[in-house]
């Protein structure tokens, strides 16, 4: 249980301070995009739906890349980059998998200084 408290404890740190920089607090979607912006570099004043999607899966890639799931293969002409899945992700449960998720968050904004 301990360890469970830890991540909880993280993640209402992280919440806090998002919401200190942005003034609401980001549901699980807003955080993936946000990483995915970050990422691609993409600042428009339009975004469509599907770039938001596209960048959310930027932002899934880049935080299981952290734990050897997927790698860069590179960029493309646009500046996206694309990436290769290099091992099945673990089955869990939808409990597990949100966690799983949240522990990959929390390391992407511990390594960017966040």
């Amino acid at each position: 249980m301990q360890a469970k408290d830890d991540l909880q404890t993280r993640w209402w740190a992280l919440e806090a301070k998002l919401v200190e920089r942005f003034g609401k607090k980001p549901d699980m979607e807003a955080i993936l995009f946000l990483i995915g912006l970050q990422e691609t570099g993409l600042i428009k004043e339009k975004i469509t739906k599907e770039q938001k999607q596209d960048m959310m899966h930027v932002a899934v890639c880049t935080l299981f890349l952290q734990s050897g799931y997927y790698e860069l293969e590179g960029k493309d002409v646009d500046g996206w980059p694309h990436f290769r899945q290099l091992k099945p992700l673990p089955a869990l449960s939808a409990i597990e998998q949100e966690n799983f998720m949240k522990d990959h968050i929390l390391l992407y904004f511990e390594n960017h200084d966040f």
